[in-house]
């Protein structure tokens, strides 16, 4: 057989040793291709235009575990597992002629674990300049991505997740307050994760073997709280037809988390308050007092000083329920947080589902969530991930996978550092977006900005930005 196997590169910005591979197997033919392949320490798969496997290298061998006579004219799926099979990816790219750079996907070994690898690919013609297959260059990131997931247990708290320093100083915080009994406020926009933080407090202090109560103070008009909270006896009001706990009781020895705090009328603020300065309450309909053992954790999205300067919240009150005031900050304040938050909020999402392999998600689509502003926070890029498994059936996700319209400037001309102005948050915002998209690939995030390297190590000094771990 005469025919010449070449990869194209099409100028795409690929790492250096598969640009250095492609670059020699353009130079050999078929019948020297095994004998150079072997040389490799990069495992090498050579599939036809169907995505069948036709051969592979002795380095992919190890890196599968498997041989190549057993894969030989196998599905390319059998590689990855149905569930996490790139293959409308690779497809896309055998039509298109465009690489797949730097593409991180789990493989099935022949023990039956679960590996990753870092996956490149090039397109294979023969002498006629007709396509007949592809060639998918494999790095083995195993150990790199199971350290990873151990170091990223450094940055979770309960199942709150952060790297960033406003998180870490969270963190702390939660950390010095968790075995005081001091009130706490808990303040930060909608879907920030505020019961989260509660619970974390919980958790790590010395309460955690008690209960933890919580009760949604917006739910429930002024005398069904009351009752809720602090119970009633029978012949209270109509319908209580025996003696009743509230919720501070079902507390003692615990925590209880008031939710909402904001809309609590003043009527209940006076009741509360004796809660909070004496530890006694009194159930709807006697007087008898009943000391409780409780502390108290409250929480809003609301403008409490607003709500002071108008009357609507007694200055004793919102001094005694804000001893200690824990702020989260929005998650377009901490965008570095994202991929991080991606990757929990993807597993927690996956096992509810009933799958235990965590989807593989591609640079574009993680650009996309890293420029989206995020006014629903957390809460909203959850539901987005959630879309986006639904769409993609819990395989590999691309930006087609996400919500309409999520993170695109549609019309709008890409932007460079050059647009914006210097050490702002939108530049920081800018940095970030080009790094997720480039998987922190300084030149070519340097590129995608318009600016040189020396630049972008400069700006991120600057903004002290450093990669995920």
């Amino acid at each position: 057989m005469n025919a010449t196997w070449r990869i194209m590169s099409h100028d795409q910005p690929t790492p250096p040793r598969a640009v250095s591979i492609a670059r020699l197997l353009s130079r050999v033919r078929l019948e020297s291709f095994l004998a150079l392949l072997s040389t490799l320490s990069e495992g090498i798969i050579a599939v036809d235009a169907n995505l069948r496997i036709m051969t592979m290298n002795a380095a992919a061998e190890k890196i599968l575990g498997r041989s190549a006579v057993d894969l030989s004219g196998t599905g390319v799926c059998d590689l990855f597992g149905s569930q996490s099979c790139p293959r409308d990816t690779l497809e896309s790219a055998l039509r298109s002629g465009e690489p797949i750079v730097d593409f991180q996907t789990a493989v099935d070994m022949s023990d039956g674990r679960r590996g990753q690898v870092l996956l490149c690919t090039a397109r294979l013609e023969d002498r006629r300049d007709r396509t007949i297959g592809m060639a998918l260059i494999l790095g083995d990131v195993t150990e790199v991505t199971d350290l990873r997931r151990r170091m990223s247990r450094r940055y979770r708290l309960g199942r709150l997740v952060g790297q960033g320093p406003r998180m870490r100083e969270l963190f702390d915080l939660i950390g010095n307050v968790a075995d005081s009994d001091a009130s706490v406020l808990i303040r930060g926009e909608s879907g920030t994760g505020k019961e989260l933080v509660a619970r974390a407090v919980h958790e790590a202090g010395s309460r955690a073997s008690g209960p933890f109560i919580q009760v949604n103070c917006s739910a429930l008009s002024e005398n069904l709280l009351e009752s809720e909270l602090f119970g009633h006896a029978k012949g209270a009001y109509t319908g209580a037809v025996q003696d009743r706990i509230g919720r501070f009781e079902e507390a003692d020895g615990g925590i209880i988390f008031l939710d909402e705090i904001g809309d609590v009328s003043p009527v209940v603020q006076v009741k509360l308050l004796r809660v909070l300065q004496e530890r006694i309450i009194e159930r709807v309909g006697e007087n008898r007092p009943r000391p409780v053992n409780v502390r108290v954790l409250s929480a809003t999205n609301r403008d409490l000083e607003r709500l002071l300067a108008s009357g609507r919240m007694r200055e004793d009150f919102f001094y005694r329920i804000k001893v200690v005031s824990l702020t989260i900050p929005p998650l377009r304040e901490r965008r570095e947080d994202i991929p991080l938050l991606v990757e929990e909020l993807l597993g927690r999402i996956s096992r509810r589902g009933g799958q235990d392999r965590l989807p593989e998600i591609s640079a574009e689509a993680m650009a996309r969530l890293m420029n989206h502003s995020w006014p629903g926070n957390v809460r909203e890029l959850e539901n987005a991930l959630e879309h986006a498994l639904v769409l993609s059936r819990m395989r590999a996700i691309g930006p087609e996978h996400l919500p309409p319209g999520l993170g695109r400037r549609d019309g709008a001309a890409p932007l460079t550092l050059k647009s914006v102005q210097g050490d702002s948050e939108r530049e920081r915002e800018l940095l970030l977006e080009a790094l997720a998209a480039t998987g922190w690939n300084r030149t070519r995030a340097a590129r995608r900005l318009g600016i040189d390297r020396s630049t972008l190590w400069r700006k991120l000094k600057t903004h002290r930005l450093q990669e995920p771990e």
